[in-house]
């Protein structure tokens, strides 16, 4: 179908845009009243297996808040089932490891992605939702460090002392996990292009608790193997992650079309280190559970930060938090809106 609003695809390649178009991380989720009620119902994994109910999610909030985007609505673990790894998504904790990935023994272990048989229902829900959105619609997959973070860890960590181990102590071993997931996740990337997505986005969201240093030694080479291997794909390409101000320069380096900035990132300093690089950012999550005054300024210093410039996908500096009231989401496109009014 021809897209009604292309606003995104124009700023993510830096071209000059009426106003900054605006998607959130986590649209789709528990601050929704209908996301909760079809929750009772299915479970996550039950929502992203079932296209038809998921397409149904992820088009929620674009009917419900305007947005310029849709993104598609899963798990960064989802493909993870498909080379062989026994996990549960644990409410309130997020993905549990039932089988660690610690040794060379379950680092073989873990089989080659074929999207087309290990996740064939993502690829059913994009080409649904390709009849459906007047918006385009983001792809997404976890990036390998994030990936490794939670088959090594077993699960969510903050301090990444197992993950760091394997990298210091066994450094060959590490790369050769890094590869398997690289290749992995180029595959699961490309299988969402051409099934319809028009944007993809890659989430690191905790190479953060790395160095710089330890970043271009561990992590960097396999980040710009990735997008090497999207660029035949032809769509845009987001480069996300959380923590990383002093590991920007070397993600500009390593990849992507477009910068995501987390809300620590001051965003004029951004955009003079990334130059011409569009990016995409930077509200504070927890803005959103403050007073619509405070919203409003809040959003509009993020606006006049960017001075207009061009290349700037508004947006938060991570994703929604479950107690965010529905409304300040709205509130939040509608001042984006004005801009062009």
């Amino acid at each position: 179908m021809n897209l009604v609003n292309d606003l995104i695809l124009r700023a993510a390649r830096g071209e000059p845009t009426p106003r900054p178009p605006v998607w959130f991380m986590r649209q789709a989720g528990r601050y929704q009243k209908a996301y909760r009620k079809l929750r009772e119902r299915y479970t996550l994994p039950e929502i992203v297996q079932n296209p038809e109910v998921c397409a149904e999610v992820t088009l929620l909030p674009v009917k419900a808040l305007g947005v310029d985007a849709a993104i598609l609505f899963a798990d960064i673990t989802t493909p993870l089932y498909g080379m062989g790894v026994d996990l549960s998504l644990v409410e309130n904790k997020g993905p549990v490891i039932h089988n660690p990935v610690r040794d060379e023994k379950g680092v073989e272990a873990l089989r080659p992605l074929v999207p087309e048989e290990a996740v064939p229902f993502v690829l059913e829900t994009i080409r649904i939702l390709k009849r459906e959105l007047p918006v385009p619609l983001i792809g997404f997959a976890g990036a390998p460090f994030t990936l490794a973070s939670y088959l090594v860890e077993g699960g969510p960590s903050r301090r990444f002392l197992r993950v760091k181990a394997l990298m210091y102590g066994e450094e060959a071993l590490w790369h050769r996990l890094m590869e398997r997931l690289t290749e992995a996740m180029a595959r699961y990337l490309r299988a969402q292009a051409e099934a319809g997505a028009d944007l993809l986005q890659v989430f690191d969201s905790w190479v953060g608790a790395l160095s710089p240093a330890d970043y271009r030694r561990y992590v960097k080479p396999h980040m710009e193997r990735l997008f090497q291997s999207l660029r035949p794909a032809g769509v845009p390409v987001i480069h996300f992650g959380v923590g990383t101000m002093g590991l920007l320069e070397d993600m500009k380096e390593a990849g992507g079309d477009v910068l995501g900035l987390d809300h620590h990132t001051p965003l004029p300093w951004a955009r003079a280190l990334l130059g011409d690089t569009p990016v995409q950012g930077n509200l504070d999550p927890a803005v959103l559970l403050a007073p619509k005054g405070v919203i409003r300024r809040e959003v509009q210093r993020v606006l006049e930060e960017n001075g207009g410039r061009p290349g700037h996908i508004f947006n938060l500096g991570h994703g929604i938090v479950p107690e965010t009231p529905e409304e300040n989401v709205r509130y939040v496109v509608e001042l984006i809106q004005e801009v062009a009014a």
